[in-house]
């Protein structure tokens, strides 16, 4: 079984309650025996994997097989062609570790999201920006890490894609099992 839930802001990926105002992947009926793979921030949102499939697990996350995960991500600031480059080349280090190459572009158009709640803080005298990143590794907060370095301090994360299967419009904290269709654009 493999399914496609979409996270919400505020909720751990994991089925297990840390703390009782947590919410976690228990709180949205998805079946039994099933785990995520991967994982997105509490603060993250977006398309996450769960399958009852132990092999998938390495296939999809393993960097070996550079498989790639999209993400649009609001940041404080408006890129600048210097910091795109570095968020792309492959030389960017973040804790003693060089990020492999990713795809960055700027967002021209503000991508559609259901309203995140709590909504993003909002600064009359700071711009903000959209820009989407695509990466085949996935080290913990990676994506923040890496607009940070690079001086945009990411607002709002969210995964819309894993290989070619995309986030759409599943509405947040969703679920939905994936047809063979749908594990071909994956890759698996």
């Amino acid at each position: 079984m493999l399914i496609a839930f979409h996270k919400p802001f505020d909720v751990l990926s994991q089925f297990t309650r840390e703390l009782p105002e947590h919410r976690t992947l228990a709180d949205f009926g998805l079946p039994k025996d099933v785990y995520p793979i991967g994982r997105l921030d509490r603060d993250s949102e977006g398309l996450l994997l769960l399958s009852d499939e132990k092999p998938l697990v390495d296939r999809l996350l393993n960097p070996r097989h550079e498989h790639p995960r999209t993400y649009c991500v609001q940041v404080e600031g408006m890129p600048d062609e210097s910091q795109m480059q570095t968020l792309q080349n492959g030389t960017l280090q973040i804790q003693g570790h060089r990020v492999a190459r990713a795809v960055a572009t700027v967002l021209h158009e503000e991508p559609v999201f259901s309203p995140r709640h709590p909504p993003i803080r909002f600064r009359a005298a700071i711009p903000t920006s959209w820009i989407q990143l695509t990466l085949t590794e996935g080290k913990n907060r990676q994506v923040r890490r890496m607009t940070a370095a690079v001086g945009l301090p990411t607002l709002r994360l969210v995964r819309v894609a894993i290989g070619a299967l995309q986030l759409h419009d599943l509405p947040p904290g969703t679920w939905k099992h994936l047809s063979a269709e749908d594990r071909k654009l994956l890759g698996v």
